[in-house]
């Protein structure tokens, strides 16, 4: 087994710390206008309400890292996604996740940041490892390694964790230390594989054991197409902690998610006389 690697992100003013020792860290996912269509049209119009308030609302639900995507069609990203950052960094301190696949988008945004901040994302293909991993080096940013290749998503574990050995390897060849690669497992539609869950967990197993990085997932995805997707969401976003997820990508203000993970982090002994547990619960009786 290797050792458990630690991660560190920053803002101007504060520092996370992602480690399998430690209580999972969120990263919020809800600033990102796929598939929110109110979203998509307030950022077309330049309306930045909705963001400020899924920034603020995302913290105090527990989010210690907030993703921040601008992908809005036809919009110039690199303008966009600079306003939306700076619109979050106005009203929290919290280290950004910065998502997007445009790497012109990618440069500006990391000129501006304040902080190591994570990139969303880098994956198996040549043409993402060559033009993503120089912008991570030179910003001194982590990064995100989607286990997906030229040849697609490997259907197979052991298929996926060959890519990620990959991003490591390239990641390392630039100088990226291996504790900024953050591995991405991919979590699949269970509606249309019913072994996608199996696969991801698997995958995290793999990985975890020969390199010790930090993982992440969309967590969301693998109930796409599921009734009561909460309850699935709750409940594999938990096996996965116990596989070795470290900093989901999900929505906190699901309680049922943000209660699964409290009681993930218990059971796996990164809550010290469940003191957080016993936090989060007064906080759920005030509320009602």
């Amino acid at each position: 087994m290797a050792e458990d690697l630690l991660t560190t992100l920053s803002s101007k003013t504060k520092t996370v710390e992602i480690h399998r020792d430690k209580p999972c860290v969120i990263i919020g996912e809800r600033i990102n206008p796929t598939g929110r269509k109110k979203v998509m049209a307030a950022l077309k119009e330049g309306n930045f309400d909705m963001v400020r308030k899924d920034a603020e609302d995302q913290v105090a639900a527990g989010a210690a890292v907030l993703d921040v995507n601008a992908g809005v069609p036809g919009a110039d990203e690199p303008a966009l996604l600079k306003q939306v950052m700076q619109t979050v960094m106005e009203v929290t301190d919290v280290p950004l996740c910065i998502d997007t696949a445009d790497p012109d988008a990618l440069a500006t945004a990391l000129a501006l940041y304040e902080g190591k901040a994570l990139v969303n994302s880098v994956n198996g293909e040549e043409r993402s490892l060559s033009r993503v991993l120089p912008l991570v080096k030179e910003h001194g940013a982590a990064v995100i390694g989607l286990c997906m290749d030229d040849e697609g998503i490997p259907e197979t574990p052991e298929a996926r964790f060959k890519v990620a050995a990959k991003i490591i390897e390239r990641a390392g060849k630039l100088g990226i230390p291996i504790e900024d690669v953050i591995i991405d497992p991919l979590a699949l539609t269970m509606g249309a594989d019913s072994n996608a869950g199996r696969i991801a967990l698997d995958t995290i197993k793999l990985v975890v054991a020969e390199f010790g990085v930090n993982i992440t997932m969309g967590a969301s995805n693998i109930s796409f197409g599921m009734p009561d997707r909460k309850y699935i969401n709750a409940t594999f976003i938990a096996m996965a902690i116990h596989a070795g997820l470290t900093c989901p990508i999900t929505n906190p203000l699901v309680p049922e998610v943000s209660i699964a993970i409290k009681a993930a982090d218990l059971v796996m002994g990164r809550d010290d006389y469940g003191m957080a547990w016993i936090q989060a619960y007064r906080q759920r009786q005030q509320s009602q």
